[in-house]
Parts: C-alpha cells; sequence; structure tokens
C-alpha cells in the first residue's frame, strides 16, 4: 500500500464523529404538527427537538457553528415543505424557538436567501420562496432534497446531470494531460481498491470523490469545474442504486481504472466510454439513460 493511500484510510478512520453525515439526516423529522394558533404562522414541532437549544449543542452543521446548525434545520423544513410559501418567517419567533440570538438567525436567514429559498422585504417579511427560485444546484440544497421527501427525484436528476458532466469531462482530461493529476487519480484508484477489500465504506467514497473532482479540474473547462460541487454532492447522498460508484465493487473498481489508463494514453473516446459504462452500472440507470454503444 502507498503512502498516500495508508494516510488516507488512516484519516477516514479517524474523521471527526461529532458531525452528521448525509445519511443520518433522516434523523430528522418531517411529521405533520399541530396547526399553529396564529393564522400563517409557522410550525416548528417538526423540528429537530435536539435543536431547541441549539445554542448548547457542540461544533455545528458541518463545523460552521450556531447559525451553520440553524441553516441546516430551517433549510431541510423548507425543502421538505413543512415551512411553505404561505407561512412567513418571523426571526422573532425563530430565535425563540431555537434559543438562538437574533443575530444568528438574521445570519441564518441571509444564507437561505443567498441559495434562493427565502426573501425578506419591508413591509412583507421574510417568506419562503417557490421552488422554481431555489439554486438547485446549491450543494446544501442537493443534500437536503436527496434526505428529504423528494430523495427518489433528486438521485435521479443528480444521475441524469453526472451522466450529462463526466463523460465529456473524461473526454476533455485525456488532451490536457498532466503527470502530477495521472499520478493522483492512480493514487486514487490504488486507494479505492485497498479500502474495498477492507470493507472500508468510508475511505473508499471519500477516494471517489476526490477522483472525480479531479477528471473534472483536469479537463480544462472552468465552466465544468464550476459543476464540480454537483458531482461532490451526487457522490455524498448516494443512498440507492444509482450509479457504480455508490458502493465499493469490482465493476466500478475496473472502470476507474480504465478511464485512468485511458487519459494516460490520450485515448478521449475511450475515457468517455469508460465513464459512461461507469455511470450506468446498475440496471436502474439505464432507465433514465441508455447505455453507451459498443464501437
Amino acid at each position: 500500500m502507498s503512502t498516500l493511500a495508508h494516510t488516507m484510510m488512516t484519516a477516514a478512520r479517524s474523521a471527526d464523529s461529532g458531525l452528521a453525515g448525509p445519511g443520518e439526516l433522516d434523523r430528522y423529522p418531517y411529521a405533520e404538527a399541530p396547526v399553529a394558533e396564529r393564522v400563517g404562522a409557522p410550525v416548528w414541532d417538526g423540528a429537530d427537538p435536539e435543536l431547541g437549544r441549539v445554542g448548547r449543542r457542540a461544533a455545528g452543521s458541518r463545523g460552521r457553528g450556531l447559525h451553520g446548525q440553524l441553516v441546516q434545520q430551517l433549510g431541510q423544513m423548507i425543502v421538505s415543505g413543512d415551512l411553505g410559501a404561505d407561512r412567513p418567517l418571523v426571526p422573532e419567533e425563530i430565535g425563540q424557538r431555537f434559543e438562538v440570538s437574533r443575530t444568528v438567525v438574521r445570519e441564518s436567514l441571509r444564507v437561505l436567501e443567498a441559495k434562493g429559498l427565502v426573501s425578506a422585504r419591508p413591509n412583507v417579511g421574510t417568506r419562503v420562496r417557490p421552488v422554481s427560485d431555489w439554486n438547485l444546484l446549491d450543494p446544501d440544497i442537493i443534500e437536503w432534497r436527496a434526505f428529504g421527501p423528494q430523495r427518489d427525484d433528486q438521485r435521479r436528476e443528480l444521475s441524469e446531470l453526472r451522466w450529462t458532466i463526466e463523460p465529456l469531462a473524461a473526454r476533455l482530461a485525456a488532451g490536457h494531460g498532466r503527470d502530477d493529476v495521472q499520478q493522483r487519480l492512480a493514487d486514487m484508484v490504488e486507494i479505492m481498491g485497498h479500502a474495498m477489500g477492507q470493507g472500508d465504506v468510508l475511505t473508499f467514497s471519500r477516494a471517489d470523490a476526490e477522483f472525480h473532482n479531479l477528471l473534472i479540474q483536469v479537463a480544462g473547462n472552468r465552466m465544468l469545474e464550476h459543476l464540480s460541487g454537483i458531482v461532490s454532492a451526487a457522490l455524498q447522498v448516494s443512498g440507492g442504486p444509482v450509479t457504480g460508484c455508490d458502493r465499493p465493487n469490482e465493476t466500478s473498481l475496473v472502470q476507474h481504472s480504465r478511464i485512468v489508463d485511458a487519459l494516460a494514453t490520450g485515448d478521449g473516446a475511450a475515457a468517455e466510454t469508460a465513464m459512461r459504462q461507469l455511470l450506468t452500472v446498475h440496471p436502474e440507470v439505464e432507465r433514465v439513460v441508455p447505455a453507451p454503444r459498443e464501437h
């Protein structure tokens, strides 16, 4: 095993255990809450009761502190439909419910506004915006949708988007060969192989995510590079049989290796074909996108 592989696998095992991973988001209930006494007021009973004392919890969601935790909770409630467009978001009520300061509430609502989830207007207040206004490519919104009621649609849409982006990136990357990136990609495949042999899903998924990010970055297209966050989010929220990257398996590892080999020889067509095959390993995907043609 290479030094890099050993380091990455060790780091994965010692990852911070205090932060919720994507799969843990299901612990936030979206249960129906009783009707509020005031018409149009948000119903907070569907929120995670643990976040009722958000200020007393340890490091926030993704390590972003108190307002990061509140952004996560409110974002999940909006995306799930618990906070609809007909319900005003009153900062004072949010602060009381989650026991946080007005500053934390204000910062959180600003983040949600930047994501297109809410809008704040004079004499109108802060309200949830329609889905058509949401930044659906935002990694947080991708995650919230993927672990909410829209999980099936979100994972299908991500699969379709990846099937469009990544084969092109693989073809372009073959024309921008860099020895350091080639070696890094090969290292990621080696790490994935060792992790799979040890049943280390966490290390496998981290190496897999870095592999796909590197591939997009080396494609030489800055607009594609800006989409690398989508691919990362897609890999993090994969929880169903969507692509060959969902779980460690021999077929997935072989296709990753073929991509590396194709890049090393500058064969863009072979790299593109290998990526398409990687993304259509599962039969379920073939109902969404066609399998690559053999030439």
